[in-house]
């Protein structure tokens, strides 16, 4: 079932690809003000005359400030937010690289914390706004070859738990995306088998329903969910039993 949106201005970054992309054209075929961002100005024009495109760098917080601004000043007050730019990459144990660790955290976290930076003040003087970024179902546990990647989306989970309380009082709506296996650029590089994969226009769907619902936490595939969540349940030696078993297929001596 579709929902009716309640925006009429939203805000996506990372929308150059994957979810993020899929969000900025679906909120604009149903009449929505997009203003998308992502690094790439080339793949930003690619999604067509209406949406609007604000080239960007999450990383640097400066210019996350100035392009909120002129996206207010052009398009009218930002009633929600989809904070999408992230990066991934495998880190094996024999490969322990402090670059992918650190491009990670400035991606996929602070680059949200400059988003929220520059759109809160705002919507508390409005009284109003949606704020949401997207994390993964991989912050729920730690997971083989996610050790730069798994830690920022705990970090983005952690942060929508702290602020949703505080935000809520002051009149602002809090919402955390956590997908599982999505068909995006980021996920191509994985060489195992990815359960429940899922498409990008499926993904965000999803997430707009959920949106719309207000709901604080928009996670999927429930199959995938419910398996993780019930992986931070187990005791800490089980959980490692069965990664090793079924993840890493280690041998039985």
């Amino acid at each position: 079932m579709t929902l009716p949106l309640p925006w009429q201005t939203a805000w996506i970054t990372g929308a150059s690809s994957g979810i993020g992309r899929e969000i900025a054209l679906q909120l604009a075929d149903r009449g929505v003000t997009v203003a998308a961002s992502a690094r790439s100005a080339e793949k930003l024009a690619c999604l067509g005359p209406r949406i609007h495109p604000y080239p960007l760098d999450v990383t640097d917080a400066e210019a996350t400030q100035r392009v909120a601004a002129r996206i207010e000043h052009e398009l009218g007050p930002i009633d929600l937010a989809v904070l999408g730019a992230g990066t991934y990459r495998p880190v094996a144990v024999d490969n322990f690289d402090i670059r992918l660790f650190d491009q990670a955290m400035r991606t996929n976290y602070l680059g949200v914390v400059h988003g929220l930076a520059a759109l809160v003040p705002a919507m508390l003087v409005r009284g109003q706004g949606h704020v949401s970024w997207i994390a993964s179902v991989a912050g729920y546990r730690g997971l083989p070859m996610a050790a730069a990647y798994g830690p920022t989306k705990s970090a983005l989970i952690n942060l929508a738990e702290s602020l949703k309380p505080e935000l809520e009082l002051r009149g602002l709506t809090v919402s955390v995306i956590n997908p599982g296996f999505v068909a995006t650029p980021l996920t191509e590089q994985n060489d195992f088998p990815m359960p429940f994969l899922m498409q990008p226009s499926e993904a965000a769907r999803r997430t707009l329903n959920g949106l719309a619902r207000r709901r604080f936490e928009i996670s999927y595939p429930l199959p995938f969910v419910l398996m993780l969540k019930l992986a931070r349940l187990m005791p800490s030696g089980l959980y490692f039993r069965l990664v090793r078993h079924f993840i890493l297929k280690e041998k039985k001596p």
